[in-house]
């Protein structure tokens, strides 16, 4: 490694720990007084919401990573631009792909070191954060189980789902367990699935069972489908549905296949599974986009301009894959499709601006 790539690599990390740094101690102030009041009328100590605050930052470092990169390398370069040290460069001789090459074996190093975060930290501390946040804070009485069950309890009733679809905000082989205050069995309906449509769950395919009043039969009636009065929407089930940041790649596939065996759809965790592979390759590409710009003479603003820049990227990155992440949860895109899209599009803008930079 030669004396210049020593001072690249030393050059962005300082600028990328002090973006890191900044950005986790914006999101932590915001977070903390945002959750302060549920946290305080929990009746929790300060210590429980600095535990859960500290089991968050994993999955912030695994979210800011790429962006702290781009801008790391986008300042570092336009500093440079900015004194005229790539000028400098130009007249020794040197070109932009000297320049680039341990600039890309960083962005490398740090693919590889986010997807071992995304992959070995991040689902144990999300999963930590928000039993916190679920069972302490807000006290769900919610229980979820690898294959998707979710038990549910409200008042004197305890529900039953097999399975849920948040992409359709669908409900399938639901029981409802209705007690009385001896906490006897006065009503159980069975249905195949609900539908949540226009602020209500419809049931369909029912089996309904009614304690007579003789107090030991039951009467029982079916209905092709009904309204429900669920203490529940698609927004608390989502809360208490396994997320895939809970989870591993292998744990995901496992779970994938658990749901599909069974015959219900799991379009959404497939997109999230190729998700988790292709995000981690977003470091490499935004640092193959952040050389390029980074090394035009126009660029001659140093710092404010490269946070410019950086955020502007970061922003339509964020936008394009959240677009194109949407579709595969609509089924509009292949679920592969959907996850490497915006990776794609990147890499091609990457390689068209490396190949534009003027030889320094």
């Amino acid at each position: 490694m030669t004396i210049l790539d020593k001072y690249l690599i030393r050059e962005i990390f300082r600028y990328f720990f002090m973006v890191l740094i900044l950005v986790v101690a914006i999101y932590l102030a915001v977070d903390f007084f945002e959750k302060i009041d549920d946290f305080m009328e929990a009746g929790l100590p300060l210590s429980r919401m600095v535990d859960f605050l500290l089991h968050t930052i994993p999955f912030v470092l695994s979210q800011i990573i790429p962006v702290g990169i781009l801008l790391s390398v986008l300042i570092c370069f336009g500093m440079m631009n900015k004194h005229n040290e790539l000028t400098a460069l130009r007249s020794c001789g040197i070109s932009v792909y000297l320049l680039t090459k341990p600039i890309l074996a960083l962005g490398l190093a740090f693919t590889f070191a986010l997807f071992f975060l995304s992959e070995a930290i991040v689902p144990i501390t999300m999963a930590t954060a928000n039993r916190i946040w679920l069972n302490e804070v807000r006290k769900e009485k919610a229980v979820t189980t690898r294959e998707n069950d979710i038990w549910m309890k409200s008042h004197n009733d305890i529900m039953h789902i097999r399975h849920y679809n948040p992409a359709e905000k669908t409900l399938y082989k639901v029981t409802l367990n209705t007690f009385d205050d001896q906490f006897r069995l006065i009503r159980r309906i069975d249905a195949e699935r609900g539908v949540f449509s226009n602020g209500q769950w419809i049931l369909s395919e029912i089996m309904e069972q009614k304690l007579d009043d003789t107090g030991f039969s039951y009467n029982i009636v079916f209905h092709d489908s009904m309204p429900a009065q669920l203490d529940m929407n698609p927004e608390r089930l989502q809360q208490v549905t396994k997320r895939s940041a809970e989870m591993d790649i292998k744990e995901l596939l496992d779970y994938i296949h658990a749901i599909e065996d069974e015959g219900y759809p799991a379009t959404k965790y497939r997109v999230d599974f190729h998700s988790k592979i292709a995000f981690p390759f977003v470091c490499i590409i935004l640092v193959m986009a952040g050389v390029g710009i980074a090394c035009k003479n126009q660029m001659k603003d140093g710092l404010p301009a490269g946070i410019a820049y950086g955020i502007g990227i970061a922003f339509f990155y964020w936008v394009l894959n959240s677009f194109c992440i949407s579709l595969g949860y609509g089924e509009m895109l292949p679920p592969i499709i959907a996850a490497w899209t915006t990776n794609a599009v990147f890499l091609c803008f990457g390689i068209i601006m490396l190949m534009h930079t003027e030889q320094i």
